[in-house]
């Protein structure tokens, strides 16, 4: 492959290749140390910063406030879910009166941003939802009006010929629908429903913004009152790293293996940019 489409370097070129990426190294390292001795210099990662975190009463808050994170991408994804099913057979419809309101209210909470929608569901009915609720009926709009899509993408993706099968033994739609199309569709669906889930937990962190009891709420806390931003950035971002990490790699093990079984996969959604809606 490589002679076929790039040159074989020649010596000359392997040494100033080399040359270049010892430069680039030497420069990183510099850049790196740089910016690790002005956060010391400031007294951001010095080891006052990392106190607060040898503490108990504030490490079982963190744990407290990743628990509520989790809590409301778990309540998220659920109800989305249950969103998602019920405006995808929607759009499935063969009703008018059913497919065409069910576009409208998927297309429009897919497009209003993620922030807008926490912002103006806290806003407007905060006094019933409270805060912690606003978040996760904001997640579930957007989310759910996600898996609409991804639903739809599923059923649809599943051989015509499955369900023409099951139309001329006699199957209604229904029946067709639950026992052939579905089954079929859960399992191309599901390393892209385990992204959007990744999607979901990583945009509870969007809960910042209405003061909504979860970890990043917990860091403001910390930071605001020890003064070490960059510390605890970088506590709750392993944290989070680490959970995404796992769903991601849950998400790609499940591909791979419907991949080798020759089925049909969903791709998944990204799973890289934290709070993707906004």
């Amino acid at each position: 492959m490589s002679t076929t489409l790039f040159d074989v370097r020649g010596p000359r070129a392997r040494v100033r290749h080399g040359v270049y990426g010892v430069l680039t190294s030497i420069g990183t390292a510099a850049l790196v140390a740089y910016i690790a001795y002005r956060l010391y210099a400031s007294e951001q990662i010095t080891g006052d910063a990392w106190e607060p975190f040898q503490d108990p009463e504030i490490v079982f808050g963190v744990v407290e406030g990743f628990g509520l994170t989790l809590l409301a991408a778990v309540l998220a994804i659920a109800l989305s879910i249950a969103f998602g099913v019920i405006f995808a057979a929607g759009r499935l419809s063969d009703s008018a009166l059913l497919r065409i309101p069910s576009i409208v209210v998927v297309e429009f909470f897919r497009a209003v941003p993620l922030v807008l929608m926490i912002l103006a569901i806290f806003l407007g009915f905060g006094d019933t939802t409270g805060r912690y609720g606003a978040l996760i009926i904001a997640l579930m709009l957007y989310n759910g009006s996600v898996l609409a899509e991804t639903f739809r993408a599923g059923i649809n993706a599943v051989p015509r010929g499955q369900s023409e099968a099951a139309y001329a033994i006699g199957m209604r739609k229904t029946q067709v629908m639950l026992s052939i199309l579905t089954p079929q569709a859960v399992r191309i669906m599901l390393p892209a429903i385990i992204s959007q889930c990744v999607v979901a937990l990583k945009d509870t962190a969007l809960g910042f913004i209405i003061a909504s009891p979860e970890a990043v709420s917990v860091g403001k806390q910390i930071y605001s009152n020890y003064g070490n931003p960059i510390v605890t950035g970088l506590v709750l971002a392993v944290v989070f790293i680490a959970i995404n990490y796992t769903l991601s790699k849950i998400a790609q093990i499940l591909e791979g293996r419907q991949r080798r079984k020759g089925r049909a996969v969903l791709a998944t959604a990204p799973t890289t940019a934290a709070g993707g809606a906004v």
